[in-house]
């Protein structure tokens, strides 16, 4: 079967499409699955240069998130059928993650725990199910799961052009929120406001927190006026301490990752003085998953997809989110 390999460490040139990749043989307590479409995640881009403290099984073929139909039914699994439309949680109970610690979506077969389905819905595409996962799985655990954003709230969402980002604007304008989102080049700020931000930021020539502090006055320790009730901050670094400066006493910071440093400077004058809820949200679970693809059949919200591309143009689709070039997800059909 054709499928996307990685034999090494190091940059995209270490991906290798391959037509001979062994198909699965299904076993016990598994299912294979016919994938019909599989999203990249950042999370890749670090699979492929490789993470201290992982050791990832090489080879191994890529992609944590996938959709697709139910082609063989292994021993004592029940309530599957094949045939059965189906999105894949990545989070394996007992391995891992898959496209890591095991063979994942970027290939034509994939052999998938039981435990691991989620049915689909009908009215719910593979592109779009298959966008879910990572990104929009881990903004609805961060604002909804966790009850985190309430009607009326401003909310100021960082590096709101990628998948965890435009989960988050169209969550939190689903709930009510006025949404400042923040982007890196024009293109992406109309698109964020056709996706129905309210205000847009140039992270690159505009100081978020001074922007939040001029529009909304600045924070006051003994009352509760001036600055933003939440900031959705999953990038770190020098973004932390800012964060801080234009929250509202009381406000949320929200964290689920930091993909420009995990050990930013930090000040904790402003998580006393004003009362600071610092919180984190890790992964997400098959409520999430299953909620989000009810809002889809529903009409409520539509992921954002950048581009869908063969499987012969994968690692490019991995470039374009490593480059942050693309606006949402990047969708692969092997």
């Amino acid at each position: 079967m054709k499928a996307l390999v990685l034999r090494q460490h190091g940059g995209l040139e270490q991906l290798e499409v391959v037509a001979d990749h062994p198909r699965p043989a299904v076993t016990e307590g598994h299912v294979v699955i016919r994938v019909r479409a599989s999203s990249f995640n950042y999370h890749d881009v670090f699979t492929v240069r490789g993470m201290p403290g992982i050791k990832v099984p090489l080879p191994v073929v890529i992609g944590l998130d996938m959709a697709g139909e139910i082609v063989e039914v292994g021993a004592n699994v029940t309530g599957w059928q094949a045939g059965d439309r189906v999105l894949v949680n990545p989070l394996n109970k007992k391995k891992g993650l898959m496209g890591e610690m095991m063979d994942g979506g970027m290939a034509e077969y994939c052999l998938v725990s039981a435990e691991q389905l989620i049915r689909m819905p009908d009215g719910v595409s593979f592109e779009e199910a298959a966008a879910l996962p990572v990104a929009y799985g881990t903004a609805h655990r961060m604002l909804i799961t966790h009850n985190t954003i309430k009607k009326g709230d401003r909310v100021l969402v960082l590096g709101a052009s990628g998948g965890v980002g435009t989960g988050c604007v169209i969550l939190a304008k689903m709930l009510g929120a006025e949404v400042i989102a923040c982007a890196g080049s024009a293109e992406k700020l109309e698109r964020l406001k056709a996706l129905g931000a309210d205000h847009v930021l140039d992270y690159k020539t505009t100081d978020f927190s001074k922007w939040a502090v001029e529009k909304y006055g600045k924070p006051q320790r003994r009352t509760y006026e001036g600055g933003v009730d939440v900031v959705i901050n999953f990038t770190g670094g020098d973004t932390w301490v800012p964060s801080l400066r234009c929250l509202k006493r009381g406000g949320s910071l929200l964290v689920c990752g930091a993909t420009a440093g995990h050990d930013p400077k930090e000040d904790l004058r402003y998580i006393w003085s004003f009362e600071l809820k610092v919180i984190g949200s890790n992964s997400f679970y098959d409520d999430d998953l299953a909620a989000l693809m009810g809002m889809i059949a529903n009409g409520r919200i539509k992921p954002v997809i950048d581009k869908v591309l063969p499987l012969e143009q994968a690692a490019e689709g991995l470039r374009l989110i490593q480059d942050r070039e693309v606006m949402g997800k990047v969708i692969v059909t092997p």
